[in-house]
């Protein structure tokens, strides 16, 4: 990327920051942002892989910081969102992308591990959201990407805590969706299906199953295979650009057809 392309991309000018930004399909966003003009705020727990992903971005001449917070302590979103601003000034996007899963039935689900992914799918949503939404209702507006899930629009096995993680995750950003487009702030939710991850890797090993094994269970899939964290990245950047200008309260399907339906 130099920097004629950068003045050029879809999100020229724009902040964006990006929750779990370290890995997976956060960090191919914030390379994607980076590429389209966007000055990156790249936030993971992970800091080897937050400061790994900004080095990407600035080796590639974008621009980019790291901040190490824990999303799921409001201090530390709050942080974020000062740190942000002190940084560049404004925030145009946020991209609530962070997330985990455990996968098992209601019954072998401990409470520990219903709150941790309650905490990181869903109340890191709302507390980035609660300090961004000012921020952009002053700024004159914003886009607000929330990572969902197709398990957020329909039940799967073995992932309890996930499935109703990823549902309050759809239904949250209706409501945010409908509080704030008078303040010209767009809220949309991504529903991506399995990705080519070390997420999904570490899923298969929850399930005491091969670490490939449900990156090729996606030959069933009409498109016969999974998708890959920069395929998720490019919808995001559709939600967050100035083409989705009229989307809001959206939850945009990314499964290479899994919930339409089988042969």
């Amino acid at each position: 990327m130099n920097n004629k392309q950068a003045a050029g991309g879809e999100l020229a000018g724009k902040v964006t920051l990006i929750t779990g930004a370290g890995s997976g399909i956060g960090r191919a966003t914030a390379q994607l942002f980076a590429r389209e003009g966007a000055k990156v705020v790249v936030c993971d727990l992970n800091r080897a892989g937050g400061e790994a992903t900004v080095a990407a971005i600035r080796e590639a001449g974008g621009e980019a910081v790291f901040v190490e917070a824990n999303v799921a302590l409001a201090a530390d979103c709050e942080r974020s969102l000062r740190e942000t601003l002190a940084a560049y000034g404004r925030l145009d996007v946020l991209f609530n992308n962070a997330g985990i899963t455990r996968r098992a039935n209601v019954v072998d689900t401990s409470e520990a591990d219903w709150d941790a992914v309650m905490a990181v799918n869903v109340k890191s949503i709302f507390l980035m959201s609660k300090f961004a939404v000012p921020v952009m209702a002053e700024q004159g507006g914003g886009s607000i990407v929330n990572a969902g899930s197709g398990w957020g629009l329909v039940g799967g096995k073995d992932a309890v805590s996930y499935c109703a993680a990823k549902g309050a995750v759809v239904n949250m950003t209706r409501a945010m969706a409908v509080d704030h487009g008078p303040q010209k702030i767009r809220v949309n939710s991504i529903c991506p299906g399995d990705t080519d991850t070390a997420m999904l890797r570490h899923e298969a090993a929850q399930l005491g199953l091969a670490e490939t094994a449900l990156v090729e269970a996606g030959n069933a899939r009409p498109l016969m295979r999974v998708g890959q964290a920069e395929e998720i990245a490019q919808v995001v950047l559709f939600l967050a650009s100035e083409r989705a200008s009229f989307v809001t309260g959206s939850a945009y399907v990314v499964d290479g057809g899994g919930l339409a339906g089988s042969a």
